[in-house]
């Protein structure tokens, strides 16, 4: 991986916990969501513009077909996520969202694909999985599974879209040539028009929103895109494989963020299993 790659990866990483912190405190549903959306749209609209004069931009029928997948797929994700922090710690359903991603890619492949289970893909499952065990703090007899798995569901559930996001822009960008900015662009866009159903007639809910939490949603509108399109810009230059274990070095930020500055529990035992989680995807990536 050359340097320009890691400084990709590593800024979109620091980008992405932190905008993820901000949507934790949020707390927000549909009409945060709609608004970061439009947020989103208004900001990267100039610098769309400023691609296009420059004829950076190549416009077909791959990306529009691309970007809608990616719209409904994203904001599937984000719902699920906003459900998520909603009802589970930042530092157990962030963990399980970005680790569980690469765990369900190698599995779908070892059942449908018939891969053979090497010996790194082994390693890499076991650390993800302990590192699972490590983080949520279950245990197979304990009474109080039940109230910690509520968290650890939609932090795996959240994982599941992140693979299927993460696949389909891939595909876009190195197999049909989409800008990166271009797709998170129209997947935004297009994101607008699918959330507004969910917030029809959610008028004083919208107003709540922009008055509680109107500059988390123009900060999460600026650096959910941002750092997502730092990653698909480094997909370019390297395997997707080598990428996405680089990326999720946000997992260690993101449970260190949560344990200081949203003071929740068990940071250490948290952060020991989020070290685990990173090991296994880096050992998959090698498999």
């Amino acid at each position: 991986m050359s340097f320009y790659v890691l400084f990709l990866v590593l800024t979109a990483a620091v980008l992405h916990a932190f905008w993820n912190v901000l949507s934790k405190k949020a707390g927000g549903k549909a009409p945060f969501l709609w608004l970061m959306y439009i947020a989103s749209t208004i900001i990267y609209l100039p610098v769309l513009i400023c691609q296009v004069l420059k004829s950076q931009i190549i416009f077909s029928e791959a990306l529009l077909w691309f970007s809608l997948s990616s719209a409904v797929l994203h904001i599937t994700y984000f719902l699920i996520l906003q459900k998520g922090y909603r009802k589970g710690d930042l530092s157990v359903v962030y963990p399980l969202a970005r680790g569980s991603g690469p765990l369900f890619s190698s599995a779908a492949a070892i059942l449908f694909l018939q891969e053979e289970l090497k010996l790194f893909t082994t390693l890499g499952l076991v650390f993800i999985l302990s590192g699972v065990l490590v983080v949520t703090g279950l245990r197979l007899k304990a009474t109080t599974n039940l109230t910690k798995l509520t968290g650890v569901f939609w932090g795996i559930l959240t994982g599941l879209f992140i693979a299927f996001y993460t696949f389909n822009d891939a595909v876009a960008i190195k197999s049909y040539a989409v800008s990166p900015l271009m797709i998170t662009f129209l997947s935004n866009f297009l994101g607008c028009f699918l959330l507004f159903p969910l917030v029809i007639g959610q008028k004083v809910e919208i107003k709540r929103e922009v008055r509680e939490h109107k500059w988390p949603i123009m900060v999460i509108g600026f650096l959910s895109p941002a750092a997502y399109i730092l990653v698909l810009e480094a997909m370019k230059y390297a395997p997707l494989t080598v990428v996405a274990p680089a990326r999720e070095t946000s997992i260690l930020l993101g449970v260190f963020m949560g344990s200081r500055v949203l003071s929740e529990q068990n940071g250490k035992r948290r952060l020991i299993g989020s070290v685990l989680i990173l090991a296994g995807i880096v050992t998959l990536s090698i498999a």
